[in-house]
């Protein structure tokens, strides 16, 4: 169950205060190389109606064929999900004229889809995890694509997204918050990313969402519902809903009633209007598609596609706390991209002794690589510094051939010269001092030359820490910290 809604997700009105209540509707385009019922290519970006089958033009005659990998597909998508796989669907007509569907329907699923009920865990900053239900996924058939802007008085009609599988992912009406409901958006998008089940791209229309809104005073009944339609963007869906929740109380706090409708969203001025108003599934006149057979798949062929599912993001993180005693924070970064966690992973995997310098590798992947790539604007993919490399920065701090402070001015020299960490190490003269004599020699002289101070820091303990900047300072940063430490805490007195 989930936690109340805290008092800081409710929206101040005029009149008191509201809650908003938020369900998503998420449309992921499945990655496959075929579309759902005809051979033809998914690639995205082709000329004009240049991937479009005698199926996908809806020709008399042309009869549709499932694609069994976007079946295998959905079932890994429900598995991630954690939800009920149901052994027989039905693929049905829902019945709608628009001038880019050229069957006059679309081929959906109504009341048997392929996924039943699941749950998505999310988690936000600074905040308790959440859960959100997962109502339904089903499968159904992308509509085509209307281009306004080729002819000053035609609508051109482009039919390449014509057939193009879609998963359909339906959430309970569960987030009471646009935080929550673009972390949900963000989570989800990151499980079916690791399942390779959709890229997520949302500028080119991968993943996008229909969002419906309604409010309500704290505790009572679910209000009237608004559906944006076609939101393509986590945060202008954020700037979506503040907008519509802010709306709809300022109608019901004058005295009106909110109307079913569905609106779109115009990122331009910030605020949704009205489309349509809404359709019920009657309107649709929904029914059995005759030309294809209820989808029926066998438990053998479920537990197959299960046991070759990769390790989730939530599996992986409580891996990661668990191995390496790493904070949920830093591990929920390293988790949130699979092309993050693969590249912790490789470190890991070139590590000398990866229990001893887990944690040590997951500081300075986040910290200097994310850190540094994120400065630059840069990916993962295009990194100056490998896996590999890293790995044997964070191997020479881990055995103490070089300080903490070094390690950082080696990092600066891999990343704007590449080469082996080892060999440049060597080759520049950067190892850390470790011998005792070496540094008590330089610890002598700054006390010497520091009475006054050397005589403060036995009545304020504190003060070492300005000794050992000093001699840091003075060994070039290859004194080792801990052997200063111990040495001037004795020659103290501390």
């Amino acid at each position: 169950m989930n936690a109340p809604v805290q008092p800081s997700m409710l929206i101040k009105g005029a009149t008191g205060d509201w809650e908003v209540v938020i369900g998503l509707e998420i449309h992921a385009q499945v990655t496959s190389k075929s579309k759902l019922f005809s051979g033809a290519s998914t690639e995205f970006g082709g000329d004009p109606n240049a991937h479009v089958s005698l199926v996908d033009a809806a020709m008399p005659g042309m009869l549709p064929v499932i694609n069994e990998e976007c079946v295998a597909q959905a079932v890994r998508t429900g598995l991630g999900l954690k939800a009920q796989i149901n052994l027989r669907s039905v693929f049905d007509r829902k019945n709608y004229f628009y001038p880019d569907l050229p069957q006059g329907y679309q081929i959906s699923q109504y009341k048997s889809p392929i996924v039943g009920e699941g749950t998505v865990v999310v988690d936000l900053p600074d905040q308790d995890s959440f859960t959100v239900g997962i109502e339904r996924l089903h499968l159904e058939q992308d509509a085509g694509k209307l281009l306004h802007d080729q002819h000053p008085t035609m609508t051109f009609v482009d039919l390449n997204r014509s057939g193009v599988a879609l998963m359909e992912i339906v959430s309970k009406p569960d987030m009471r918050s646009a935080d929550q409901a673009r972390a949900y958006v963000t989570k989800l998008r990151t499980i079916l990313r690791y399942l390779g089940t959709c890229d997520g791209d949302m500028e080119k229309g991968s993943l996008r969402a229909d969002v419906n809104v309604s409010v309500r005073r704290p505790g009572a009944p679910f209000g009237t519902r608004c559906e944006i339609k076609n939101v393509n963007s986590i945060r202008f869906m954020g700037q979506a809903i503040d907008y519509e929740a802010r709306r709809q109380i300022g109608i019901l706090e004058d005295g009106g009633v909110i109307e079913q409708e569905t609106r779109q969203f115009d990122a331009v001025k910030g605020e949704t209007r009205a489309m349509r108003s809404k359709e019920e599934a009657h309107d649709y006149r929904y029914f059995p598609d005759p030309d294809l057979l209820p989808l029926e798949l066998t438990q053998a062929y479920v537990d197959a596609l299960k046991a070759h599912l990769p390790e989730l993001p939530d599996e992986k993180k409580a891996r990661f706390i668990r191995d390496f005693a790493l904070k949920s924070e830093d591990a929920g970064v390293l988790v949130s991209e699979r092309e993050s966690a693969d590249f912790y992973e490789a470190v890991l995997g070139q590590l000398a002794d990866k229990a001893r310098d887990g944690k040590l590798a997951a500081n300075w992947v986040i910290n200097e690589l994310f850190g540094r790539l994120n400065k630059e604007g840069g990916a993962i993919a295009t990194s100056p510094v490998s896996a590999t490399q890293l790995a044997a920065i964070v191997d020479l701090i881990g055995d103490g051939t070089i300080s903490g402070k070094i390690a950082k001015d080696l990092f600066e020299i891999v990343w704007t010269e590449g080469g082996d960490p080892r060999a440049v190490v060597e080759t520049r003269g950067m190892k850390q001092v470790t011998d005792l004599g070496a540094i008590e020699k330089v610890v002598d002289d700054i006390i010497a030359a520091n009475p006054d101070k050397a005589e403060q820091a036995k009545a304020k303990p504190a003060m070492v820490g300005w000794f050992i900047g000093q001699v840091m300072k003075s060994s070039g940063g290859k004194a080792n910290p801990q052997t200063v430490n111990d040495l001037l805490k004795t020659k103290l007195g501390l």
